[in-house]
């Protein structure tokens, strides 16, 4: 590769990883958060790496790098953990624009994939609280990379490379044995082939080990302390109780619906015509059969594995197939656009890929006179809920904190409070971080994390005898008044 083309990579993709930085960065949640982003918060704080709610939920590499963010001196703790989905999301734009420069060896469709990821809705919407998707993102597109630099040039390293990403992946997310699996036949079908030697597999090999040591420190550290290792393997493979979930294979109709509507949702523009374009023409395209086979064969897989999956959050599980179909975005663009000399065209799409923004500012408020149902608890409080889910911006957003300072101004003395898991957090946030109201007892339904007293720990009687024991009520809370409920008066 000549240096000034090298010179010109390495600008475009400083530039693309600043630009998409600053978006973070300036719609990012500035403290404590509800739901999952709160257990992360939550668990980052006690050096957490591994959870309560199975192996497969504890995402070790994403805690361990909070745990490290957590020991910076600078600015709110929570501010601080939420950046890390940030910064993860501004690396991963940039690799989805690294990936499609090298590939395609210009500028525009690379950039229009990018901006169609950054601004992708729940791309964007986790990209500015506490959760591991961007991470994970940022490290499937780092593969990609490595893969397309291996079939482009035959150099070994960027094998290592790939399964040292990998390794990282499966640190950070399940979602990384669907790359896994994928990968292994590929260097299997190499080696049957003699394109690598048995060292070069061993070498792959041990670097994949060596990026996925936090998951297998902890699979290794649960199997000694319980000894049964059916069990291990699945709270590694599904947590404590997903396995239904996961190998679900039922499709209702409200399911294929609410579905469509999201994946529709995170791409608003005319645009997505590329994604069909780049299908149809991957096969002219590729650089070579084996990178494509893998590239489609990821692209079914994280879109069956989302469709039908049935948890509560299950969108956000489509972030991996977002980052493939923004791929084929720009080869899409690539394809139909060369083949018009119109610069009007260009300006258009550019135009077009900025859509989503003002979209994003109206349906909510569309949404909400229509009361569309929204794939949300709805009883908040603080929060409304078409505002928090369809606009993915959390800039300025403190309803967590409110709620907090709010539930302890009303509380006088010794007091219990049962949370359920939602609202638990952001007391805890507020009790143990900002060190507020250490004579009150924080409860919840179940621990997802070390050291959370759980409601069942001991009888009713018991927490009575510790002091008035109330009841959080978020429905009330919802208009911001009578937010507890004495138990028994």
């Amino acid at each position: 590769m000549k240096s000034s083309n090298l010179s010109n990579i390495k600008v475009g993709y400083s530039a693309v990883l600043l630009s998409a930085a600053v978006l973070y960065i300036a719609t990012c949640a500035p403290g404590p958060l509800w739901q999952d982003s709160g257990v992360y918060q939550y668990r980052i704080w006690h050096n957490d790496i591994e959870g309560k709610l199975g192996l497969a939920l504890s995402h070790p590499l994403y805690h361990i790098i909070g745990i490290l963010v957590k020991s910076i001196p600078i600015g709110e703790f929570g501010y601080r953990v939420n950046l890390i989905s940030a910064f993860a999301g501004a690396f991963a734009v940039a690799n989805l624009f690294l990936l499609l420069r090298l590939w395609l060896k210009k500028n525009l469709p690379a950039i229009i994939a990018a901006i169609t990821l950054a601004l992708s809705h729940t791309f964007w919407r986790h990209a500015v609280i506490a959760e591991d998707y961007t991470l994970y993102a940022a490290l499937l597109l780092a593969e990609l990379v490595m893969l397309l630099q291996y079939v482009k040039t035959k150099r070994m390293v960027f094998l290592y490379f790939l399964g040292l990403f990998n390794g990282l992946a499966i640190a950070t997310h399940m979602f990384a044995s669907i790359g896994f699996i994928c990968y292994l036949i590929f260097l299997v079908v190499l080696l049957v082939k003699k394109q690598i030697s048995i060292r070069d597999f061993g070498i792959v090999t041990g670097l994949w080990i060596i990026g996925a040591v936090p998951y297998e420190y902890l699979i290794i550290n649960k199997y000694i302390q319980t000894g049964d290792f059916t069990a291990t393997l699945a709270s590694a493979l599904f947590g404590n109780r997903w396995q239904s979930n996961v190998f679900n294979i039922g499709l209702s109709a409200n399911l294929i619906k609410e579905n469509l509507i999201l994946m529709a949702y995170n791409f608003p523009t005319p645009n997505v015509i590329f994604f069909f374009t780049g299908l149809y023409g991957l096969k002219k395209i590729s650089p070579d059969r084996g990178f494509r086979n893998i590239l489609l064969a990821l692209l079914v897989l994280f879109f069956v594995f989302a469709f039908r999956y049935t948890v509560p959050d299950r969108y956000a599980f489509f972030i991996p197939f977002y980052c493939l179909a923004c791929v084929l975005i720009g080869v899409g663009f690539d394809l139909l656009i060369s083949l018009s000399h119109h610069k009007i065209l260009v300006y258009l799409v550019l135009i077009l890929s900025l859509f989503p923004v003002p979209v994003y500012v109206v349906a909510p408020i569309a949404a909400e006179s229509m009361e569309f149902n929204l794939p949300t608890r709805g009883d908040v409080p603080y929060r409304n809920d078409y505002t928090w889910f369809l606009r993915p911006w959390k800039t300025g957003y403190r309803g967590a904190a409110q709620f907090a300072d709010e539930v302890f101004a009303k509380l006088e003395g010794v007091a219990v409070v049962y949370a359920d898991n939602t609202m638990v957090y952001p007391l805890l946030y507020r009790q143990q971080v900002k060190g507020q109201r250490a004579d009150i007892r924080i409860i919840s339904q179940y621990a997802s994390s070390e050291g959370l007293p759980v409601l069942s720990d001991k009888p009713l009687e018991t927490w009575l005898s510790e002091g008035d024991v109330y009841a959080v009520s978020p429905v009330r809370g919802s208009k911001g008044d009578g937010i507890l409920w004495k138990i028994i008066e």
